[in-house]
């Protein structure tokens, strides 16, 4: 079996696919995405579950393209036929869409031309519903952190927060991508687990600082490991203390071969029971499956929070996107930029908000000072143009006087 059926077979329950153009395309699909290929074969085994129930067990895959390439079968009759079945099933618009697509670029690689115009006449698809994204605070943050009373979930949750990476990119990170010394912090993306594919650095937080190096002195500690002897089959308690590696998942607990995507859904169940605990664990009302906050909506926060300082170029490369190729700034123009922001990305680090708390009512004492010594350096201008505006008007009423004066006297000379 070829290697990429090996890889997306492991977790589909139920007989793996024997069509040789579904191997195939899924063989060519996993040189690009492992991922990828894995979630076309789930949608393919649905698309062939159609096939069989619509035609009953007298046609499989590789006979319908034969026909559908003599002509006796017509592709855009089945893609519709195909839709219809997924929409009588109560398949979400989306993953309605997505299936359809899956089916049409395989059919398109098996040499099935598709004419796009034809497609859209003679398919139609429900239209995608864009739903409006739950919108988090800072104080939701803040609120969402308290509940947490793992220690493992809290400093993921915190550093998805302050850094708005995605919810793998994190959950890949391994001990020596952490550069505690550097100044500020950072934390290497691996270019394997990020969507675009590009190695990347993040700027970490002193409090997310703080946070994870509690974490890893919790994670590695010495503790009690009870056992059962081998030899004597009795019961053995002892002190052990793990190996701590550079290649260890920061995140995993066992590092027996641990794989990102099972730890996201252990993390996933734990937010989920967080959510419910502080009362924020609403459900999409058009998708029962999925909560309004998952590990997404701190991505949504950091971008937001971001932007509204005015970094609006500065949020598309924190949180990883592409961004404009126009904005380059040196790593220690980045940096500068970050410490003006960290602020607005610190959630329970107390002292450090007291102390920017500090700095601000000092800032607004000494604003209150400049205030009031121009509103003295007014009073000052105010009396001094009091002053010479007597002094006009007495001088005025003097030279009239002595105007007066010089015509009484000139009129008994004459």
């Amino acid at each position: 079996m070829p290697s990429a059926t090996k890889v997306v077979t492991k977790k589909f329950i139920g007989k793996p696919s024997t069509s040789k153009s579904v191997i195939m395309y899924l063989d060519n699909v996993s040189i690009m995405s492992r991922s990828t290929a894995n979630e076309y074969y789930f949608r393919l085994n649905d698309f062939m579950t159609f096939i069989v129930n619509k035609y009953a067990n007298d046609l499989d895959v590789d006979s319908l393209l034969a026909m559908i390439k003599n002509g006796s079968q017509d592709p855009y009759s089945i893609l519709n036929d195909y839709a219809a079945y997924l929409k009588n099933r109560n398949v979400s618009a989306r993953t309605l869409k997505l299936r359809i697509m899956t089916v049409k670029n395989f059919f398109e690689y098996c040499d099935i031309d598709i004419s796009p115009r034809r497609f859209k006449l003679k398919v139609k698809l429900p239209k995608v519903v864009k739903k409006k994204k739950e919108a988090l605070s800072k104080e939701d943050i803040i609120e969402i952190l308290n509940v947490c009373d793992n220690i493992r979930l809290r400093t993921y949750v915190m550093l998805l927060a302050a850094t708005g990476m995605r919810a793998v990119e994190a959950l890949s990170t391994r001990t020596k991508d952490i550069d505690f010394d550097s100044n500020p912090p950072v934390l290497f993306v691996r270019g394997e687990y990020t969507k675009t594919k590009a190695d990347r650095i993040v700027f970490l937080t002193q409090e997310v600082t703080q946070q994870l190096k509690s974490w890893l002195d919790y994670k590695y500690r010495t503790r009690k490991i009870c056992h059962q002897d081998k030899l004597t089959g009795k019961s053995v308690t002892e002190l052990r203390t793990p190996n701590k590696k550079d290649t260890d998942l920061i995140f995993a607990i066992y590092q027996d071969a641990p794989n990102p995507i099972n730890i996201y859904y252990d993390l996933s169940r734990s937010f989920s029971k967080t959510l419910d605990r502080s009362g924020k664990g609403n459900w999409e009302d058009d998708n029962q499956r999925r909560r309004k906050i998952t590990f997404h909506s701190f991505r949504r926060f950091v971008k937001t929070t971001i932007s509204d300082l005015g970094y609006a170029d500065f949020s598309e490369w924190f949180i990883g996107h592409s961004g404009s190729t126009y904005w380059t700034k040196k790593d220690s123009e980045k940096a500068e930029i970050f410490r003006k922001v960290e602020p607005y990305l610190t959630f329970l680090n107390i002292p450090q908000l007291e102390r920017q708390g500090a700095d601000i009512q000092s800032k607004v004492e000494e604003l209150e000072e400049i205030n009031q010594s121009l509103r003295n350096r007014d009073k000052l201008k105010d009396d001094a143009i009091s002053q010479l505006s007597d002094q006009l008007v007495a001088l005025s009423t003097r030279l009239q006087e002595i105007e007066r004066r010089h015509q009484l006297n000139y009129c008994s000379y004459s």
